[in-house]
């Protein structure tokens, strides 16, 4: 039966609250913001008003049986999925529930390294054990790049016993691998597959991309509605396929998760929903041509490297996210976290992240071109004033850990503090990383090397944002003992 994708359950149901003049002796304690003037007045009374608590009119996001439920039916619809669960505490919440539902205390996970932290921390949470399969890496950008489809296939030989395969669909950078063939490889081996597509939410509305997760046939997928998709940070989607068990998988998102779900959340993703179903196939057009628009204007700068779909290789370069506006920086002689700086600092341009090598301009549904030639222009004026020798600038973004325990034995170990310079050879037993793009250097569990030392120093001396350690300064690492 195809279902009414211009219906918008939560929002037609908080209209409808609105409307009724509703007395309320419950919770949150603003009182439809009349308690708190100042927050009123910076949000909106609409906005306020409808920052509401669960009740029978407006359903229960813990155990949805009407608006909620119906939403998740429209979102499950229009992604072409089996179940779609509305997730409020971001996509970090969505990965960690994917994990958590298929993965217990000793089971075998097989996975790339370069994954968002929310995914080593579930394993931390869980207690599963990494089977990375050490990405590729592109010497010239420094990138890590999908996985191998014969580095998969190894992996489940090898780990028979392992219960899933995760795959980046697509990476921050947009490189996609072979899903439908990871995919395949998984299920032959009696393993799910899952997908972290936290910047994959277009694939499911755009022509001319990358295949999305549940076309190609993967078990579960965390989508990241706030990014492309246009809803409120915070909020995202948790897609299921026909062989998982949603009860089992709404009892998992039940045990951290929070009870008192976001209306102002929940209804952005079904209005964002709404939007995408009826109109993401002509935005994600525009965007797309935007896109391309800027790689070529910006690789006719000179000096910078806008890459794109020549990357594609068949197999670690399967596919490329043709929304993704990533610049290689090197060759003007700054790091990308000094562009990054400067755009923000000296033009009021604030790109996703920039790196080692390299910067990341996201594009989406609310672009528009007159700030994509501002973009250029700015990129152009960097190169006259800043350019310089880029001898000496660190090219590699990705090094391969050694493993020596699972992130949860380290993590809840015995553990000790020493100065960072004093580190090299010892197991970490936190993480270590730059936010954006969250792609841990070092996570729990992994040896410290002189490689990484070197890497990390480098990274604070070009101005990354440093997140992860206990000492906010990463003057020390906790060890194990």
């Amino acid at each position: 039966m195809k279902l009414n994708q211009n219906r918008a359950p939560i929002y037609e149901a908080l209209q409808k609250f609105r409307s009724m003049r509703v007395v309320p002796f419950d919770v949150p304690g603003h009182k439809h913001g009349r308690g708190n003037p100042e927050l009123t007045a910076f949000l909106g009374e609409q906005c306020v008003a409808v920052d509401v608590n669960s009740m029978k009119p407006l359903d229960n996001l813990c155990h949805p049986v009407s608006v909620i439920r119906e939403a998740e039916i429209l979102a499950a619809d229009a992604f072409g999925a089996a179940h779609a669960f509305l997730m409020v505490g971001g996509t970090t919440s969505s990965v960690q529930s994917m994990v958590l539902s298929v993965c217990k205390r000793g089971d075998k996970i097989i996975l790339p390294r370069n994954v968002h932290r929310s995914v080593i921390n579930a394993l931390v949470l869980c207690g599963a054990v990494p089977v990375y399969v050490n990405p590729e890496v592109d010497l010239r950008l420094g990138i890590s790049l999908g996985m191998q489809r014969e580095q998969v296939a190894k992996a489940i030989s090898e780990n028979p016993d392992a219960v899933a395969v995760l795959v980046n669909n697509p990476t921050y950078y947009g490189i996609c691998s072979d899903i439908k063939a990871i995919v395949k490889m998984a299920h032959n081996a009696n393993m799910l597959c899952l997908a972290d597509e936290a910047h994959g939410t277009h694939f499911y509305f755009g022509e001319d991309m990358p295949v999305s997760a549940m076309k190609a046939g993967a078990d579960m997928a965390a989508v990241s509605m706030h990014k492309s998709g246009g809803s409120l940070t915070q909020s995202s989607l948790l897609l299921t396929g026909p062989n998982i068990n949603a009860g089992h998988v709404r009892q998992i998102i039940n045990l951290t998760q929070t009870t008192s779900g976001s209306y102002l959340l929940m209804s952005s993703l079904d209005i964002s929903r709404r939007n995408l179903a009826l109109r993401g196939k002509e935005v994600f057009s525009k965007v797309i041509d935007m896109a391309n628009y800027a790689r070529d204007e910006i690789n006719a700068i000179g000096g910078y490297y806008a890459f794109g779909e020549e990357l594609v290789n068949g197999d670690s370069i399967f596919d490329f996210d043709p929304t993704k506006l990533s610049v290689y920086t090197r060759d003007i002689g700054l790091a990308g976290i000094e562009v990054y700086d400067i755009l923000r600092d000296e033009y009021d341009i604030q790109i996703e992240f920039g790196d080692i090598g390299n910067i990341l301009a996201y594009l989406s549904i609310g672009d528009r071109p007159q700030e994509l030639e501002r973009l250029v222009s700015a990129l152009a004026d960097i190169r006259r004033c800043h350019e310089t020798d880029s001898s000496g600038l660190l090219s590699q973004e990705y090094i391969d850990p050694e493993v020596v325990t699972s992130p949860q034995e380290a993590f809840y170990a015995r553990k000790k503090s020493v100065p960072i310079e004093e580190s090299a050879g010892l197991v970490c037993s936190e993480f270590v990383m730059c936010y954006p793009p969250g792609i841990p250097i070092l996570a729990p569990g992994e040896r410290i090397t002189k490689e990484i030392l070197d890497y990390i120093e480098y990274a604070k001396i070009k101005g990354c944002s440093m997140t992860g350690p206990e000492d906010p300064d990463i003057l020390h690492l906790n060890v194990l003992e």
